[in-house]
């Protein structure tokens, strides 16, 4: 190869990591790998997983007993929010992305007050914008679809308020702002390799448990894929239900319909057939696999208070994981109250909703149980097929736009 010619590694490295990808495909490729998770044992989800990380949290400084807390390292969703983080650091590093980030103290204290609801907001609706929604939706769960409209309406609450600081209270989150290590144009090298080192790191994590627990090698594989993949294609929840009202853009809203259509494809498949079933009992366990007990209200005030924390915090739940790996502070306050909340809320504060709703306002609502499976899932077509349509026409009319 003559000095002239460009290396192809090197083009494919900058193919890659040398501009970020079209939002519509990394939900593409998010969905498939959720598909992939379903079939290998259960959806995408991160409460549950950010759960335990608080709960191990607080058992090994005596708060929990730790005698009936799954380790980290053995539960597969403490272990999939583990390596989102460490896959979107990863992404961050190969890109020359990755800098600590630390905003104003008012947009800190944000990011932890949006935490803390997206915490409640996410035991109480048994589910965050992940599992609630983005698993929750193609998995054909009423309660989802509930979650989805409560979440919308605290989007617009706190998108209401956000505007209404901006222009009356601007000193609330003005102020300093600082950026350490960034990498400077044509220089930042050793991002690349400690991305490299990251890399590494993940595999061999994830070949420690190839004998003893295959089923959690493919987690720690996918987690640290949709890690890097959310990074490149900054995917977020909250980006598709904000943006068409602030600035009318429809990127963030279309990627995630791309992802949810994927999703509904194949997890309709697998529960139709019943594909890893065993037997007549666990085909119908495949069919309510993230069908959650909340519908109607549990997961209405639980999508309701999740979307107020998502909008105050700027970043949904994997949205949140993403920029912690690619080192944006607010998002660690974000991720901290989420740790340090949800234990708390899951023990103390859903127990006391639990005991006041009714039973009929928390059972489990599985559409094909009432439309059928061609009906349940023409239900969900129709509705993101109207969503898609609704942001296209707004980001061509304006008529919406920051309201």
């Amino acid at each position: 190869m003559s000095s002239g010619e460009k290396n192809p590694l090197v083009d494919l490295f900058t193919t890659f990591f040398g501009k970020h990808w079209p939002v519509w495909v990394g939900g593409i490729i998010l969905g498939m790998l959720n598909v992939l998770l379903f079939a290998i044992k259960s959806p995408w989800g991160a409460s549950g997983g950010l759960t335990n990380v608080g709960d191990n949290l607080y058992g090994l400084v005596g708060v929990f007993d730790a005698s009936g807390i799954t380790a980290i390292n053995e539960n597969n969703y403490g272990m999939l929010v583990i390596l989102i983080v460490l896959g979107s650091f990863s992404g961050a590093l190969f890109s020359k992305e990755f800098a600590l980030r630390f905003p104003p103290k008012g947009e800190m204290i944000k990011g932890f007050i949006g935490g803390t609801l997206m915490a409640v907001g996410a035991t109480v609706g048994i589910g965050c914008s992940i599992g609630s929604f983005f698993s929750g939706v193609p998995a054909l769960s009423g309660g989802a679809l509930i979650f989805t409209a409560g979440m919308f309406i605290g989007v617009i609450l706190a998108l209401k308020y956000l505007i209404w600081e901006m222009e009356n209270r601007p000193g609330w989150s003005s102020g300093k702002s600082y950026t350490w290590l960034a990498a400077e144009p044509n220089k930042g090298q050793w991002q690349i390799y400690l991305g490299l080192m990251v890399l590494v790191a993940i595999i061999i994590i994830a070949y420690s448990h190839l004998k003893t627990n295959p089923v959690m090698t493919w987690f720690i594989v996918i987690a640290g894929l949709m890690g890097l993949i959310s990074q490149r294609s900054r995917f977020c929840i909250v980006k598709s239900f904000r943006d068409p009202f602030m600035s009318g853009e429809s990127q963030g809203s279309v990627g995630v319909i791309a992802g949810l259509i994927i999703s509904l494809i194949g997890f309709t498949v697998i529960k139709y057939f019943g594909i890893g079933a065993m037997g007549e009992s666990g085909m119908r366990a495949r069919e309510l696999t993230w069908v959650f007990p909340h519908f109607w209200a549990k997961a209405g005030i639980g999508g309701f208070i999740f979307g107020l924390g998502m909008t105050v915090a700027g970043g949904c739940a994997v949205g949140t994981l993403w920029r912690v790996g690619e080192g944006q502070v607010k998002l660690w306050f974000s991720a901290l109250a989420m740790v340090l909340f949800m234990p708390f809320s899951n023990r103390f504060l859903v127990p006391l909703i639990d005991g006041i709703l009714p039973q009929s306002a928390k059972f489990r609502n599985y559409l094909p149980d009432y439309l059928g499976y061609d009906g349940a899932f023409l239900l969900i077509v129709v509705l993101l097929g109207a969503w898609y349509w609704f942001v296209k026409w707004n980001e061509r009319t304006g008529k919406f736009s920051a309201f």
